[in-house]
């Protein structure tokens, strides 16, 4: 005779709970059970059932979901295995009503020392009535602020803007807060952010360089330009600069190209000016690597500027008003570009493109028909255009970090990789405990961050200058954690926030999760709630009537005895 054995799954999935285990032994893991930051899709769950119970000798195979079955994970209807019997076991809160961030990010892919950020947050009421007088705060080194209080519309979301200032280079730790009963896993969203102490840029020349170009960046203190000569390029700090610039140069070797459609790939941004007389062969085949159209020979006609692209990222917000009439470039000849793909920033008269922009893997190609020589092209003359135009392509080569990752995703995490002093090269990450949280720490400054004892391994992996870190199910709590190599230096940070999948309470009702089930899947009655246990055995052995037949039998019993005493003949 078999025994009967038994598997207790959660939304972790752990390994110990894929197999099967005796009634005692599934009694102490459910003990063991705490709340977890995990959010499964029920039909996901289902298949771990059906995978762990497939192992065991038993021939009947039972399974039962206790869920609060969500609307947007209640996919029950996706598991198609017929010869698991499937329970569905519904536990639902009373109130169905809930205030949540639901994300956040910068308006500018990069933030700089000593200027205003722009965080946009989006709210989201998941209730029927209109929340009024939601208050948002913000926490930014050390100190907590309010940021305003928000009218978020019934089962809708509204999008804010908090700004504040950068005081400092690093790593930069951030909170958004709302405050909302009962729900409370989704009132705050973590966010980590880098400051670079300045934005490099490389020129590339091929003859001399262009003092225009070093005049523009000469009078930015956050911007440090460096020029190299074309036959003497160390390919090797090309992964210091964010944006590099070919100054008319007249050809462009195959290993340069190479350097530099990696260059992009990686998050970088390339401004090319060809030469008047550049190699055609040597260009083309440059822009092959960024799938780009061919470049024509050279025009020697006058040609204006007619269009500006004040939608792409160069130009977007550079001119308070976008209708002024401003001095476009104009150009004394220009090499003809085939029409292709790319985005066009500046456009002649004729509709051909003076800039066009590129896309490759995280960085881009800005590519310029006439070369940057002051008696070809007088952009150079132009500062409302030239100057601008080169300190947001800088910027925008700053390749964007994520600003906050989701625990229990597959995040990969990304960081520059460094060998220590003592050659070691494990990396570890470690939990900072949000001190607000924290009671009895006794510190001054409560609104502070301090660093945890929770730290791990991640799993690791070095490609050339970089490392990536895949920390799986280890991250459990929100917050920040720090990246360490060796003592308490910080590497890098990263901010992890819960799943918002949970963050909506509508749920699926008994109707509507009955509706289309297959035979061998059936809804448990709400009074599974107060008694499952009760419920679990007349599913497996019935009603049992027997106990009824013995009341009835003693008070048939007791009215004939009765009816004996009282009736008279």
């Amino acid at each position: 005779m078999w025994e009967d054995r038994f598997q207790v799954l959660t939304n972790d999935f752990e390994g110990r709970d894929q197999r099967l285990v005796s009634k005692e032994d599934a009694l102490d893991r459910i003990e063991e059970i705490r709340i977890g930051p995990a959010s499964r899709n029920l039909s996901k769950v289902l298949i771990r059932q059906q995978q762990c119970l497939n192992t065991g000798k038993q021939e009947n195979k039972i399974a039962f979901v206790v869920s609060d079955f969500q609307q947007n994970i209640a996919d029950v209807a996706a598991f198609k295995d017929s010869l698991i019997e499937v329970n569905l076991v519904p536990m639902r809160a009373v109130q169905e009503q809930n205030i949540s961030i639901d994300s956040a990010w910068f308006e500018n892919p990069v933030q700089i020392l000593n200027q205003t950020a722009n965080l946009l947050v989006k709210v989201s009421n998941r209730s029927d009535e209109d929340a009024e007088e939601v208050r948002l705060s913000l926490r930014h080194d050390g100190q907590t602020k309010p940021v305003g209080s928000l009218r978020v519309p019934a089962r809708g979301s509204k999008i804010d803007t908090v700004r504040f200032n950068i005081l400092h280079t690093g790593w930069h730790e951030a909170k958004l807060s709302v405050t909302d009963y009962p729900v409370q896993f989704d009132d705050d969203y973590f966010l980590s952010f880098y400051v670079a102490e300045r934005i490099n840029v490389l020129s590339i020349d091929g003859t001399q360089p262009n003092k225009y170009l070093n005049n523009a960046f000469l009078g930015a203190g956050y911007f440090k330009l460096d020029n190299a000569d074309a036959r003497a390029l160390d390919y090797s700090r090309f992964g210091n600069y964010q944006l590099i610039v070919l100054n008319e140069l007249q050809n462009i070797s195959s290993g340069l190209a190479n350097e530099l459609e990696q260059f992009a790939q990686n998050g970088g941004n390339i401004l090319v000016f060809p030469g008047q007389a550049a190699d055609l062969n040597s260009y083309n085949a440059f822009l092959q690597n960024f799938d780009a159209g061919n470049l024509g020979p050279f025009e020697p006609s006058p040609r204006q500027t007619s269009q500006i692209n004040t939608d792409e990222f160069v130009f977007n917000d550079v001119f308070l008003n976008r209708s002024a009439n401003l001095r476009l470039p104009a150009t004394q000849g220009n090499y003809k570009i085939a029409a292709s793909r790319g985005e066009y920033i500046l456009t002649y008269r004729d509709g051909s493109a003076m800039l066009v922009k590129y896309p490759k893997g995280e960085g881009a190609l800005y590519f310029c028909a006439a070369p940057l020589s002051e008696q070809v092209n007088d952009m150079v003359r132009n500062a409302e255009i030239f100057v601008p135009m080169l300190f947001k392509m800088a910027i925008a080569g700053t390749k964007g970090r994520q600003v906050a990752y989701t625990i229990g995703k597959d995040e990969v995490l990304e960081a520059r990789h460094q060998i220590s002093a003592s050659g070691e090269t494990i990396y570890k990450l470690r939990w900072i405990a949000d001190r607000a949280k924290s009671a009895g720490t006794g510190d001054a400054n409560p609104s502070a961050p301090v660093q945890g004892t929770e730290e791990f391994i991640p799993e690791q992996r070095i490609l050339g200058s970089k490392v990536l870190l895949t920390p799986g199910t280890q991250v459990r709590d929100a917050g920040w954690y720090r990246l360490l190599l060796q003592g308490d230096s910080t590497l890098a940070e990263y901010a992890f926030n819960f799943d918002r999948k949970e963050s909506d309470l509508a749920y699926t009702t008994d109707e509507v999760l009955s509706d289309g089930l297959p035979q061998n899947m059936k809804v448990l009655t709400e009074s599974a709630e107060a008694n499952f246990g009760q419920v679990v055995d007349e599913q497996e052995r019935g009603i049992v009537l027997w106990r009824w037949c013995v009341v009835f039998a003693l008070l048939f019993l007791a009215l004939e005895v009765l009816f004996l005493r009282l009736w008279k003949v």
